[in-house]
């Protein structure tokens, strides 16, 4: 029996009688306590109370709850805090004094799990992972001899994370410095431009971002600090932390290599720079956008290399991807590909592109912006300053006898209309179009102001998708899946079926999850549907009829996929919950 099972017994709040009954019913004593809180023997709130009280009069040590994953870490701090009366610290949600770091090296912080936060005449606010650790408290102390310790409580993640940015921190502090010495050598904006050590910091925050499979870098300036982060299989995550005096320069280097105005700093600005990283080349689309401590700066990084992916490489089940192919060998027809922003939208349109590229036919493309450039694709950049919007590019394009088109995104009813009146005379025309779901793409459409009997002529297959994150490979393991959730999703999980979780290591920075890869549903347009879409049929006989055409929706599709081990329910539930 564990430690707080057996405790809880010994101060007669659950009974001998109740554990008995469990064990009975083929519960694992590792599981006891859990299923205990779920099945209202004991609250969930009381356990909590009970562990932290317990911490306090130190019979416990706080690690103690590393071993019951159901005892959130965070409630458990929340409570400790308040009960010795201490605050509670999201250092996500603060702006940190990273110089106070300085002065204490980065092994003694991390041997105390503790991190210096701000400072003013009096104190000096440390988060620390264990507030009841005296000796740190004391250490630190001594460090600050003529402010006092002002103690505040963070979780341990949070700290080490933190303290890892530090560490990344001080590993260019060299260049950083190279920086500043050349800022103070160099008179006119222009040479501070091209201060070499600028360029060398820009190539280290590429190579990181890169290395640590970033699809987007965002540059922040903050009121004490500029933060870089990158966006890793859809989620931000911070990589640099530098002093704000590092900030301009860096900013205007970079506004420098995408062509843009660098003393333009009150409009958004948009541009795109090409450069070697790592001996492979890639394209940077930049945007900035002017904020209250400057310009926020968000390169999107354009791997070449993705823009040749094949569908049935992109994560597509068999069945859909055969549906997809047979709308594609359509020689006329709109296709649409439909899912929120970040939903590999675009990935999928260059994936269908790949398929349609040849030397016999004309493929032309209408694109804000042109994020990959393609052999055999002839390809049209939309710029609104001189009036070339989608509707006006896709009117010249029809004079262009081109046989497939592709257009980055359908937004106005203009646009729409000339798209199926293209798909009508004999074009293939592919698009996205921002919808939840397959199905709804339709009324969407009407609600644009097309006639129902020009969509239900033109529509040949309509794809929705979202982009989940698969289990880390280096740190898979089985997980346990409440009752309630194998109950309430059974008409899609199998009997006996085993789920996985990946439960952080270095390869992945601790999230659990390495790569993405597409859940979807494809919606074939037959001829039911069609007669069934002219008559202006509703959304749910649509769906109806669908269904009896062997329609399988996005969440049946993600279960699938949580099934076959490659991601967790968790994702699916947070992606797609029906």
């Amino acid at each position: 029996m564990d430690r707080i099972t057996y405790d809880l017994l010994e101060k007669r709040h659950i009974t001998q009688q109740q554990i008995d009954r469990l064990l009975s019913r083929g519960v694992q004593n590792e599981t006891i306590l859990e299923t205990l809180t779920k099945v209202g023997v004991v609250s969930l709130n009381f356990v909590k109370r009970f562990v932290v009280e317990q911490i306090r009069l130190g019979v416990y040590e706080l690690s103690v709850i590393k071993n019951y994953h159901f005892l959130d870490e965070t409630s458990i701090l929340t409570y400790l805090a308040e009960v010795l009366e201490l605050p509670f610290l999201d250092l996500d949600s603060i702006d940190m004094d990273y110089r106070l770091t300085e002065k204490i090296p980065t092994p003694q912080l991390k041997r105390y799990n503790a991190l210096p936060i701000s400072q003013d005449d009096m104190y000096v606010l440390v988060a620390f992972a264990d507030p009841l650790n005296i000796e740190a408290q004391e250490s630190l102390q001594r460090l600050f001899p003529r402010k006092s310790l002002k103690v505040g409580v963070a979780t341990e993640k949070q700290i080490q994370a933190y303290l890892f940015k530090i560490e990344l921190k001080d590993s260019v502090k060299e260049l950083v410095n190279n920086i500043r010495n050349e800022l103070r050598n160099i008179g006119t904006l222009e040479e501070q431009q091209e201060a070499s050590s600028i360029l060398q910091l820009i190539d280290v925050i590429l190579k990181a971002c890169i290395k640590g499979r970033a699809s987007d870098i965002h540059i922040e300036p903050t009121e004490k600090n500029c933060v870089v982060r990158g966006r890793v299989d859809g989620k931000l995550a911070e990589i640099f932390i530098f002093d704000r005096d590092i900030y301009p320069p860096l900013a205007s280097r970079i506004k420098l290599l995408a062509n843009l105005d660098i003393a333009e700093r009150r409009k958004p600005q948009d541009g795109r720079f090409s450069a070697i990283v790592m001996d492979a080349e890639f394209d940077f689309r930049l945007s900035t956008l002017p904020i209250l401590y400057g310009e926020s700066i968000v390169m999107r990084i354009l791997d070449k290399t993705k823009a040749l992916v094949k569908l049935e490489e992109s994560g597509m089940d068999p069945i859909s991807y055969q549906k997809l192919i047979k709308a594609l060998e359509s020689p006329f027809g709109i296709i649409l590909v439909t899912g929120p922003t970040g939903s590999g939208k675009t990935t999928t349109l260059y994936g269908a592109l790949n398929e349609l590229r040849n030397v016999e036919d004309k493929v032309i493309t209408v694109e804000d912006p042109v994020e990959y450039r393609m052999n055999l694709i002839q390809q049209v950049q939309v710029n609104a300053k001189v009036g070339l919007s989608f509707a006006d590019a896709l009117r010249s394009i029809l004079r262009q006898d081109p046989d497939k088109i592709m257009i980055g995104e359908i937004r106005d009813h203009e646009t729409l209309e000339i798209a199926i009146k293209a798909a009508l005379t004999g074009h293939l025309v592919i698009s996205t179009l921002h919808t939840n779901d397959a199905i709804s793409a339709i009324p969407r459409m009407s609600d644009m102001g097309i006639e129902p009997y020009l969509i239900s002529g033109a529509l040949m297959a309509i794809q929705a998708q979202r982009l989940i994150r698969k289990i880390c490979n280096y740190c898979k393991k089985e997980a346990d899946i409440p009752l309630i959730l194998r109950e309430e999703y059974s008409t899609y999980i199998p009997h006996n079926t085993v789920f996985y979780k990946g439960v952080g290591c270095k390869e992945c920075n601790g999230s659990g999850y390495m790569g993405r890869e597409m859940i979807c549903e494809v919606l074939p347009i037959s001829e039911e549907l069609s007669s069934l879409i002219a008559r202006g049929g509703s959304k749910d006989e649509i769906f109806k009829q669908a269904k009896e055409e062997g329609f399988v929706g996005m969440f049946e599709n993600g279960m699938a996929k949580a099934v076959q081990g490659i991601t967790t329910i968790d994702e699916i539930l947070r992606v797609a919950k029906v």
